[in-house]
């Protein structure tokens, strides 16, 4: 069975709204849940005691954040996300697609992955499927996430549809280059914007 798998208990005859438990190798939690958002390994003004009382499921944490600082080599020596942050639950990080939209006055778009201008200290950082699925594998997550664009609204039909295609390409490519397929769950990204035919295709 996988590392990360998700147990539906009950399914709303309505609405198709599900019920389940997420389990994971760092603990089990509901869904839907409860998913506080720290960026750099750490949720903001909230201790992670804090975050266990108040009934946060998974974390998140952002790659692109943290492999500016601290980096993933000194998280990947403290042990991974969690003793690096001290919070004893299930971890998630996103694959810096959203820094492709977040960041698009800094960064070019190829083939081959993403250039970013740091907004640190305006030095030239390059990431790729391959790059941030192994920045993520390094990080230690429960759940890590395809590396994508997230693209503009709005977008022409026709910059989604090519949008689409290299996010599956990319998709293929960190999939091959994923190290720890035993206690690592990899997320596929669903794009597509406003056009239904396009996120059922990417789907």
């Amino acid at each position: 069975m996988s590392a990360v798998w998700l147990e539906i208990k009950h399914i709303c005859k309505q609405t198709g709204a599900r019920y389940g438990i997420l389990h994971t190798p760092h603990g089990d939690v509901e869904t839907p849940m409860f998913m506080p958002v720290g960026t750099l390994a750490t949720v903001k003004y909230i201790s992670p005691e804090e975050l266990k009382e108040m009934g946060a499921g998974v974390i998140l944490s952002n790659t692109y954040h943290c492999w500016l600082r601290p980096g993933e080599d000194v998280v990947a020596n403290a042990g991974g996300l969690q003793k690096f942050m001290n919070y004893k639950g299930p971890m998630l990080t996103d694959s810096g697609g959203f820094q492709v939209f977040s960041l698009a006055k800094n960064r070019k778009i190829t083939e081959e992955g993403v250039t970013f201008k740091n907004h640190l200290n305006g030095s030239k950082l390059f990431m790729s499927p391959e790059v941030s699925i192994g920045i993520q594998n390094k990080l230690g997550a429960d759940i890590i996430m395809s590396f994508d664009e997230c693209p503009p609204f709005p977008a022409t039909y026709e910059y989604m549809k090519k949008s689409v295609e290299r996010t599956l390409r990319w998709a293929k490519r960190g999939l091959n280059a994923h190290q720890r397929r035993e206690d690592q769950a990899i997320f596929g990204i669903v794009q597509g914007g406003e056009f239904e035919d396009l996120r059922k295709y990417s789907a």
